[in-house]
């Protein structure tokens, strides 16, 4: 394999998206390593039962961490399977331990067990990336509770909320995200010791006569490994379990999608009550010098798109895996599993920077209140004027009339009315005094228990860290 340059093809996960630390954990140096540190593991047990020396074992040891990646490729394009070029250039490292690697075991024994850890610590850097987004989001909605602002459903004005309130939806959410991820994370499972069709049968013929079964050697060598082994497997561990995975990835990526979407629309001018943290030297545009384009959150919905879509590609694989394997998912997993981590890995990152940056407005706030929250404060008068013996059916006709004949008003330019038209209206002024109406139309008011259980999500969120 020829050297990495800019004349060739460069994943963006190369270098632009994910950390340093995850791209580590879905390397090809670190894939080996593990291989080798499973070999090891696997002859440390094989000597416990007198089927290797221990001398043999201290050579693999002694070479555990030499990867020669150039030999292994030169290799590999000679006999065209990657693993098998591993074996025989740790072989050659090991003039006394060579002869013994991977005795009885078949690829995946090494490779499935090899890729769980992989998961298993990509899945421990995503969950401790959402306790530090859980924490974020905690505080915010904690600093915003009581902050009211204009609601919108259908994408139209609705009535009054809070900003808290708001943000307590994505914190909702990430608590299901976060439980999702650590039930996968919690039953993750290595294929275990094997063999070729998962009956162990090569295992038992080496311990004939040992005393020792494969279900006590497979022990042996997966508690080195600290994971736990699949009851059954065939050639590969459990493929669902990557569905599994793979789908609670793709749930925070909606929570995240949602979040940048709403932030999208928000930072737009017409309403301008939230905007992403923009630097002091950043350019929003090539041809617009003033535009402050949300990026952030654009890429967050671009990558969480594509995210989505991989579940389906670890479901195919899962549904496939016909009789005791196929390898047809070989190809795919070598970037369908590393890219899902990568891409969530980037979304916490920006989803973090987005929440720990994030700038409300609440004059904008404000203004939406002032032009809209008084249709939704009508709710108040109506049930207010009912009480006082009112009759609900004309009331509703009463302050519909006066609403749609506001609303021209506000797209024609004006001020909105409406407040002043209720207050000159004798048939809701003989339930209820102008003043008393006007009160009643402070929207700002008009917010329930928002902010109550607003601070109550943000303390699950904490407790749910504790």
């Amino acid at each position: 394999m020829s050297e990495f340059n800019y004349e060739d093809f460069l994943s963006p996960f190369t270098w632009r998206y994910g950390s340093a630390e995850m791209r580590h954990i879905w390397s090809q140096s670190h894939k080996r390593q593990l291989w080798r540190r499973i070999w090891v593991a696997l002859a440390e047990a094989q000597s416990e039962v007198g089927l290797v020396t221990e001398a043999q074992v201290e050579d693999l040891r002694a070479h555990q961490r030499d990867i020669d990646m150039a030999k292994a490729h030169a290799i590999e394009a000679e006999i065209h399977h990657d693993l098998m070029a591993e074996v025989r250039v740790y072989a050659a490292q090991c003039e006394v331990g060579g002869g013994i690697i991977h005795l009885g075991a078949t690829s995946m024994d090494i490779e499935d067990n090899a890729d769980a850890i992989r998961l298993r610590e990509a899945l421990d850097r995503v969950v401790g990336r959402v306790e530090e987004l859980m924490e974020a989001v905690a505080g915010s909605i904690e600093t915003w509770a009581d902050t009211p602002t204009m609601a919108f459903t259908h994408l139209q004005p609705a009535e009054p909320t809070t900003i808290g309130y708001r943000l307590a939806q994505i914190g909702q959410d990430l608590l299901d995200d976060h439980e999702a991820l650590s039930w996968a994370r919690a039953r993750l499972k290595g294929k275990g010791l094997k063999g070729a069709a998962g009956t162990s049968a090569s295992y038992g013929q080496l311990l004939e006569g040992s005393g020792v079964t494969p279900a006590e050697l497979e022990a042996k060598v997966m508690s080195r490994l600290g994971l736990t082994p699949a009851v059954v497997a065939t050639q590969t561990s459990p493929r669902k379990q990557e569905y599994q995975i793979l789908s609670a990835l793709a749930g925070l990526g909606q929570t995240l999608y949602k979040f940048a979407f709403d932030l999208r629309i928000l930072q737009s001018p017409v309403l301008g009550e939230w905007a992403e943290p923009f630097g002091s030297r950043q350019v929003g545009s090539s041809a617009m010098p003033f535009k402050r384009n949300p990026i952030n959150a654009e890429n967050i919905n671009s990558q969480a798109r594509l995210l989505a879509a991989l579940p389906r590609v670890a479901w195919d694989n899962a549904a496939h895996s016909l009789l005791e394997r196929t390898l047809d998912d070989s190809a795919n997993r070598r970037t369908v599993l590393p890219e899902s981590f990568l891409i969530a890995d980037e979304l916490l990152r920006r989803g973090l920077k987005l929440i720990r940056g994030l700038k409300v407005d609440v004059e904008a706030a404000s203004r939406l209140l002032e032009v809209y929250g008084t249709f939704a404060a009508t709710e108040r008068v109506m049930m207010e004027a009912v009480k006082r013996g009112g009759d609900r059916q004309v009331l509703h006709e009463v302050i519909r009339e006066h609403s749609l004949a506001a609303w021209a008003t506000i797209r024609g330019g004006g001020a909105n009315p409406l407040a002043a038209r209720l207050c000159d209206d004798t048939r809701l002024t003989a339930l209820l005094p102008a003043d008393e109406v006007r009160g009643l139309l402070n929207a700002a008011e008009y917010l329930g228990d928002a902010p109550d259980r607003a601070r109550r999500m943000a303390s699950a969120l904490r407790a749910a860290l504790e």
